[in-house]
């Protein structure tokens, strides 16, 4: 048996090398965020990238240090993408959305009490500007069938934001 061979059989198997060394490698990452969760996230990848290189590695005369090194340069990338996001987002100006209309909110709660074809034809239909030919065949069914659903949508929808807007009248 050679050299080689004897520091070979000795050194650990890749789970034991992981068990024995994740956590202080962790510990290490995690001083450095601040996060536990990204830590444990980039070690986990660190040590990813060792496992298919083990039989290189295990040779190594300290295989840690390797693992170390990979997390430490993940961590450094990461640090580096949260560092350039957060610049970028103090520079976007702060824009205030209006809530929905009273309009918006009527015809979403009517849309929603519509069966699922019959809404998913109005919204394709009206939203998606899409022809009846074309959910027709989006659909897998006939442009007649699309024409129905899309007639009792309409009738339906009518329905209900007509009695929506006589009882605003009724209230006022």
């Amino acid at each position: 048996m050679s050299a080689t061979d004897d520091a070979a059989a000795k050194a650990p198997s890749f789970d034991e090398f992981y068990a024995a060394n994740v956590r202080g490698i962790t510990v290490q990452i995690y001083a450095y965020f601040g996060n536990v969760s990204d830590a444990q996230d980039v070690v986990q990848e660190a040590f990813c990238r060792a496992y298919p290189k083990w039989e290189t590695l295990r040779g190594y005369d300290d295989p840690v240090a390797w693992v170390r090194r990979v997390a430490w340069n993940l961590a450094t990338s990461k640090w580096r993408r949260m560092r350039t996001a957060m610049r970028f987002a103090r520079k976007q100006r702060e824009e205030h959305i209006p809530g929905p209309s009273p309009d918006h909110v009527a015809l979403t709660t009517a849309l929603a009490t519509l069966p699922e074809r019959q809404r998913r034809a109005v919204v394709l239909h009206y939203l998606a500007d899409l022809s009846v030919a074309e959910i027709a065949k989006r659909e897998g069914v006939a442009p007649g069938t699309v024409k129905s659903w899309l007639h009792r949508a309409r009738a339906a929808l009518a329905d209900r934001l007509s009695d929506r807007s006589g009882e605003e009248v009724d209230d006022a």
